[in-house]
């Protein structure tokens, strides 16, 4: 069921012409070979794979799903914050029949989507995603030294994997045709799984500006598309792009400079006065002495945009969070500027509010007792480009002391 952090890759053909195409499972922009086309993938909520079979011909395929989670584990406790990267499957219908989670076959295969093409009978999920997410916690929280007083998921990729199997006096795996379950004493009886036929589709959207019709442009697995036309910043869902507010900090730095997108999110927290850069202070015991005008500065919390390694991740976060940039930004993308990938969504900072203030929050002996109380509900968001410079081996901030491994930065791709 755990697994080592390794991407899916996937087979696909492109919707504009046919030509086949080979996916990672963290690609959103494809952009064919063939017909130079670019497509935007979105799924209807999550996406739906399946693994390729060799069954013999003329047997009636059963695919059996399994959800399959993908992300960061984060655990508030009494010593701190700890952490973990999980990769996991698990049964999504209870069954004896089928294995319980496809092990390494995501990782060792190629996968395809699950479309209406697809023939076989599809066993339709009855486990809750969440039920199955309380497991895979359930098992972090035993390997961890303590009471966990807070968790967040972050970075996650949800999916849905269809595994082959076809019936004969046994259960048969359609990948390598063996049994996977004992003799079956009376006929296997497909009736007691809800099921059929399936009419899923993969979304696709063309990449042209809704403001201008330019050609969008964005790496493979960007959540956030640029246009250079009319400098704008839009996000894909289902019903379409999304434009999204963005700006820069000014770059006053006399080297080669690439921006890292951050998420600068401004929200209420309850039973806890952290409304201003004058609470900051206080909150989190910095070594600064409130001025005239703080309480009038609002406060709000910081996390990067994009995939880093989860100590990384929990450095940024309370780093930017603590700097509080202050600096007029200008309501616009960089012009010109090399700009990091935006590939975490801002749903998935959003999770990290409580973790980033158990991060900062002074004493720390308090932490326990006070935030399994504390509620924080987000109000608004800015994406907000800040500039780094270019060294050797890092990325470098020195207005804010912060620095990024740009190794970590490059094989950030499969998190």
């Amino acid at each position: 069921m755990w697994r080592e952090n390794i991407d899916i890759l996937i087979d696909h053909q492109c919707p504009q012409c046919g030509a086949p195409a080979e996916l990672a499972e963290t690609d959103r922009l494809v952009r064919c070979s063939y017909c130079k086309v670019n497509s935007y993938l979105v799924p209807s909520r999550y996406f739906r794979y399946r693994l390729p079979d060799k069954a013999p011909s003329g047997e009636r395929l059963v695919y059996f799903p399994y959800w399959r989670f993908k992300g960061m584990i984060f655990s508030c406790l009494e010593t701190g914050i700890q952490h973990r990267f999980l990769d996991a499957s698990l049964q999504a219908a209870p069954s004896p029949f089928f294995p319980v989670s496809v092990g390494l076959r995501s990782q060792a295969m190629k996968l395809r989507f699950v479309s209406p093409e697809t023939k076989g009978w599809f066993i339709k999920p009855t486990t809750p995603l969440e039920k199955v997410m309380e497991v895979f916690l359930e098992r972090v929280t035993l390997d961890l030294p303590g009471t966990v007083y807070h968790q967040s998921h972050i970075g996650e990729s949800l999916s849905l994997i269809y595994a082959p199997f076809y019936i004969g006096k046994t259960v048969m795996d359609a990948v390598l045709n063996q049994p996977v379950s004992q003799k079956l004493d009376e006929p296997f009886d497909l009736n007691q799984f809800r099921g059929g036929s399936v009419d899923w589709k993969i979304g696709f959207l063309p990449t042209l500006c809704p403001n201008c019709g330019w050609d969008m442009e964005g790496s493979r697995d960007a959540l956030a598309l640029h246009c250079k036309n009319c400098e704008s910043v839009w996000q894909a869902s289902k019903e379409g792009m999304t434009r999204l507010n963005v700006a820069h900090l000014p770059d006053r730095l006399d080297e080669e400079t690439v921006y890292l997108p951050f998420w600068r999110i401004r929200a209420d927290v309850s039973g806890l006065d952290l409304a201003s850069y004058a609470d900051l202070i206080k909150v989190a015991n910095l070594p600064r002495v409130a001025q005239p005008g703080w309480d009038n500065i609002p406060f709000r919390f910081w996390g990067p945009a994009f995939k880093v390694r989860p100590r990384s991740f929990l450095r940024l976060m309370q780093q930017m969070t603590l700097s509080q940039p202050r600096d007029k930004l200008v309501a616009q993308v960089p012009k010109g500027a090399v700009m990091h990938p935006v590939n975490l969504p801002v749903s998935e900072s959003v999770e990290t509010l409580k973790l980033n203030l158990a991060g900062f929050m002074r004493p720390k002996n308090k932490v326990p007792d006070t935030i399994p109380d504390i509620r924080i509900r987000a109000r608004s968001y800015l994406l907000v480009y800040i500039p780094f410079a270019v060294r050797h081996h890092d990325l470098v901030q020195p207005q804010f002391k912060i620095a990024v491994n740009r190794n970590q930065l490059a094989l950030a791709g499969n998190l």
